[in-house]
């Protein structure tokens, strides 16, 4: 591998851009220690010996510190590493330890995030999210499954806050309510049943 450039990343640290786009972040003093330089190669041996001796460890505790502001999945976890310059393998080494500590699981984590959120969310934005995060589709419907989320309740306390009688709106009225409330990813279920559907006597 050859070092094609070295560009400042932050104030101490800088890239180090190799071959095919491939990139490591080091401290300057660590570039100069390992005798990294523009347009000379990187042995494999060198870059196994900056692996094991300064990212593996830098990647594990990286992750730890994120863990410690906010729960987080393993792809946002992934996600993070992967733009703080780790190479594949410091990230996999990094997620295993968190997993194999039990610092981290998908499954309990779309657990509290639906207990958080089932109050003031939608199911299907909560669905959104959570795939976004990473979760499998089976795995959030298993966990809805188990901890349905009350829509119609959260509908009413919508009508409530908004001082809406529905009892009283016209068609355009109730259109607009309606309308609005879907775009927050409730079910048009939940929402007739609150609401009234479209064409409802008043």
């Amino acid at each position: 591998m050859t070092v094609t450039e070295i560009v400042p990343f932050d104030k101490r640290r800088s890239k180090v851009i190799l071959e095919d786009d491939f990139t490591l972040v080091l401290y300057r003093g660590e570039i100069k220690r390992f005798g990294i330089e523009e347009g000379k190669p990187l042995s494999e041996e060198t870059y196994q010996e900056i692996l094991q001796e300064v990212l593996l460890k830098r990647a594990r505790e990286r992750v730890l510190f994120l863990l410690k502001s906010s729960d987080k999945t393993e792809q946002e976890l992934r996600r993070k590493l992967k733009d703080g310059g780790y190479p594949k393998e410091a990230v996999d080494y990094a997620i295993n330890f968190v997993k194999e500590h039990r610092f981290i699981n998908d499954q309990d984590y779309g657990r509290r995030y639906v207990e958080f959120n089932s109050e003031r969310k939608s199911e299907r934005q909560i669905q959104y999210e959570l795939q976004k995060k990473g979760l499998d589709k089976e795995v959030i419907q298993e966990i809805l499954k188990e901890q349905p989320v009350d829509e119609e309740a959260q509908i009413q306390a919508y009508v409530k806050k908004k001082r809406l009688q529905p009892e009283e709106m016209d068609f355009k009225e109730r259109h607009k309510v309606m309308a609005a409330l879907g775009r927050k990813g409730f079910s048009y279920e939940a929402i007739s049943r609150v609401l009234g559907g479209f064409y409802d006597d008043n």
